[in-house]
């Protein structure tokens, strides 16, 4: 079933103000959020203090504090949501880390395929900092990378939102993993 235009419409009418969209909104995309989460969580401890449904109620708590967001479509929303989840992982690696002192990250290559595990917590304060570096020189690289890594999108769905063509969105995925691969090594190296 294709929720795309529902979803789109709905977005416009939260968009307009009113709030229950926005519970419509959760009711269409709940499952496919569901899967992003559980992808993010894939590598972490059972029991851990973050779970999937945590993190998609987090999502869903931001998401309404949102109010100046121009929706356009579904793409544009999973690229928000994604971009919500990488900042809750990375706020609760945070604090994590604030406990955990002097411990290294290692971290191997980021897959093709975005349904790949997830990192864990604790290697994502590296990859946050990489994105950063990476968004200074270049910022549609980094946001290549958070849309497909985080977001979960397509490389359609990506140069659907970035308004680019596959080819382009490729060849940024491929130089934005090398490049925030030798970033990553290169701070491994350093000890820093």
């Amino acid at each position: 079933m294709d929720t795309a235009p529902d979803l789109t419409a709905l977005l416009i009418e939260w968009r307009r103000g009113d709030r229950a969209a926005l519970d419509r909104v959760v009711g269409l995309v709940h499952h496919e959020l569901h899967r992003l989460a559980h992808r993010c969580m894939l590598d972490e401890r059972p029991g851990h203090a973050l779970q999937t449904t945590a993190l998609i109620n987090e999502v869903y708590v931001r998401l309404v504090d949102v109010t100046r967001v121009d929706w356009r479509d579904r793409t544009h929303f999973f690229a928000m949501c994604g971009r919500l989840m990488r900042r809750i992982l990375v706020d609760f690696a945070r604090s994590r880390e604030s406990l955990k002192r002097g411990r290294g990250t290692r971290l191997g290559p980021l897959a093709d395929d975005v349904a790949a595990r997830a990192p864990r917590l604790d290697d994502l304060l590296a990859i946050d900092q990489a994105l950063d570096a990476l968004a200074a020189i270049d910022p549609r690289k980094a946001h290549v990378i958070e849309l497909r890594f985080f977001g979960g999108l397509s490389i359609e769905e990506v140069a659907e939102a970035l308004t680019v063509s596959p080819d382009t969105v490729m060849r940024d995925w491929r130089l934005a993993r090398a490049w925030l691969l030798n970033w990553l090594r290169t701070r491994d190296d350093d000890g820093s």
